[in-house]
């Protein structure tokens, strides 16, 4: 069976060329291009409907770049229920590291050689979800599928995470969104964004303008105040902390 490739580069004669030097390879190994794109969101938009091998990415790319779609890649679901293998194809050495930070398969320098090309296909390993995601750079916004579109909420946006059943709501000011991830491994990857105000909350600290003391059957609680957004949060006791920490320590 031939190997299915998805070909992303802004240039269209770059990706040309690369289909051209692809067709040159023969029967060893066949490569079938299945799809094109011009950016990192095009790119998303690809994988969620066409089954595909490997991607073929430049890094410079306008919008989204190809280092942070390769990081998208790794929490979305995709047309194999896998993610595929990436080979960087740039003009530039200097993002080698952050491109084998997220595994990738190879990073090829144009002029891409035919020998070169055949060795980087060689080492195509498909990555299951979330294999990278530990090592990968963080992302500047969340993926959202909703109603067969890809949807890109920036990050700065969500005013706090909360875990509802098996999604997790961003709320920003517009509208909220579902996000298919787990709010655990949310708080790992945006550790130093977002705080923990009760086990199925994280509100953004850069929203957070303080916390208020309430009195409620005689008991005190206290809720998180956001800046310019009138809904109160909930803190729990076990995350009282935060309220201490933010307060910073009292005056001897």
């Amino acid at each position: 069976m031939p190997i299915k490739a998805i070909l992303a580069d802004d240039e269209a004669l770059a990706r040309s060329r690369l289909k051209s030097l692809l067709g040159d390879l023969g029967q060893e190994p066949l490569v079938e291009v299945v799809a094109e794109a011009a950016n990192g969101g095009e790119v998303l938009d690809r994988v969620l409907d066409t089954p595909a091998d490997v991607i073929f990415m430049d890094v410079q790319m306008p919008g989204m770049t190809g280092l942070e779609a390769a990081r998208h890649l790794t929490t979305m679901p995709t047309a194999l229920g896998k993610s595929p293998a990436i080979i960087f194809v740039t003009a530039h050495d200097e993002h080698a590291i952050a491109a084998f930070e997220l595994r990738a398969v190879d990073y090829l320098l144009k002029p891409v050689r035919l020998a070169r090309l055949k060795e980087a296909l060689s080492r195509i390993r498909p990555l299951p979800p979330d294999t990278a995601a530990s090592l990968a750079p963080r992302r500047a916004s969340f993926t959202v599928l909703e109603r067969h579109r890809i949807l890109q909420v920036p990050v700065a946006d969500v005013f706090y995470l909360r875990a509802e059943q098996r999604y997790v709501t961003a709320r920003t000011r517009e509208r909220e969104y579902l996000l298919d991830e787990s709010l655990v491994k949310l708080e790992e990857e945006f550790a130093d964004e977002f705080l923990r105000l009760h086990r199925n909350c994280l509100v953004a600290r850069r929203h957070l303008a303080g916390f208020e003391r309430v009195e409620s059957s005689g008991e005190a609680n206290w809720q998180a105040l956001l800046k310019d957004w009138p809904e109160k949060l909930p803190v729990s006791r076990r995350q009282l902390h935060v309220v201490r920490e933010f307060r910073g320590p009292r005056p001897m």
